[in-house]
């Protein structure tokens, strides 16, 4: 079944609360899309068993259909259905969810997931988000799992807020849940598991510091890799505008996106006090703010932590694009 209800009108922004979070999950199971709030960034939600949802999905968002979506369980048990879990992948499952760390491991043949959300992969990308709404959802009765890229345009800045979300995706998209600002501003930071290994495809939300300390089998890729998981496009989260790194001087009139001491108006410092952390949340933000000039000049930016993720975000908003 088709969830029809909503298109011929604006999308519906919902403050977050257990009413919206009922009418989202109403929606869902009707095979309609909704933006949800999580630690990372907000997310376009459809329920993963459903093809037309997924369809539905790559449709507004203009994705290409050989980028996988993650499947966002709602507990860390739920991961059971969907993967075959080495000791590796359970173990960084008990440390890390729900949390910013999505897991790419075998895929189960019974998984209850539209085949067209994998783009033909014998993998699954899984995570469980750190969020209210999961265990609404829960002790509503849902026990499936949410396919949900990021609610922007592909390759677009992706959403921190409920009206960055309204600003890409308008009615497109059935109802928006408003959360306020997403308090860790990157996507999750990707891990493939392979066997009693992992390599980390995308940095973000957990550092590799962290992740390597925590278990040393888990390493970085030592070549370019396949896409196998989301945010492994060349060119990723790019505004309108061509982005210029590490600058500590601006063309005249061109905005900076500042970090500590390095800034040069006009424009906005990421964080006057040089915290990645507090960067990272006000990066895409910040990003979006300053898309309005034939260029943009980001100051260098520290690589220790979620800086990582910073960095590999902007490298991608930089790099040459198709279009």
């Amino acid at each position: 079944m088709t969830y029809i209800g909503l298109m011929s009108i604006c999308a519906k922004i919902r403050p977050a609360g257990p009413k919206a979070y009922q009418e989202a999950l109403d929606i869902l199971r009707a095979g309609g899309l909704v933006a949800l709030p999580t630690e990372t960034v907000y997310g376009l939600s459809g329920d993963a068993s459903n093809d037309d949802a997924v369809r539905r999905i790559y449709a507004v968002k203009g994705r290409p259909a050989y980028n996988p979506l993650i499947a966002h369980v709602l507990s860390p048990d739920g991961a059971q259905r969907f993967a075959h879990i080495p000791p590796l992948g359970q173990a960084l499952i008990t440390r890390y969810w729900p949390g910013p760390l999505t897991l790419v491991m075998p895929r189960k043949d019974s998984a209850p997931i539209s085949a067209h959300a994998g783009a033909g992969l014998d993998t699954i990308a899984l995570r469980c988000p750190q969020t209210p709404w999961a265990r609404s959802f829960i002790e509503a009765g849902f026990d499936g799992a949410l396919v949900m890229p990021s609610a922007n345009r592909s390759g677009r800045i992706s959403p921190t807020t409920a009206e960055h979300v309204a600003d890409d995706l308008g009615d497109t998209v059935d109802m928006i849940i408003d959360a306020g600002p997403c308090p860790i501003g990157v996507e999750s930071t990707v891990v493939q598991i392979n066997g009693d290994s992992g390599v980390m495809l995308r940095p973000g939300g957990i550092s590799f510091a962290e992740l390597s300390a925590f278990d040393a089998r888990i390493t970085r890729p030592q070549r370019a890799q396949a896409i196998t998981a989301p945010g492994m496009l060349k060119s990723h989260y790019a505004p309108r505008a061509r982005v210029r790194l590490n600058v500590k001087t601006p063309e005249p009139g061109e905005p900076h996106l500042g970090f500590g001491a390095c800034f040069t108006a006009p424009g906005l410092n990421l964080s006057k006090g040089g915290d990645v952390n507090e960067a990272a949340r006000n990066l895409f933000d910040f990003m979006r703010r300053l898309d309005t000039k034939y260029s943009l000049a980001v100051a260098p930016i520290p690589t220790d932590g979620i800086g990582a993720a910073i960095n590999d975000r902007l490298k991608r908003a930089a790099a040459e694009r198709d279009t």
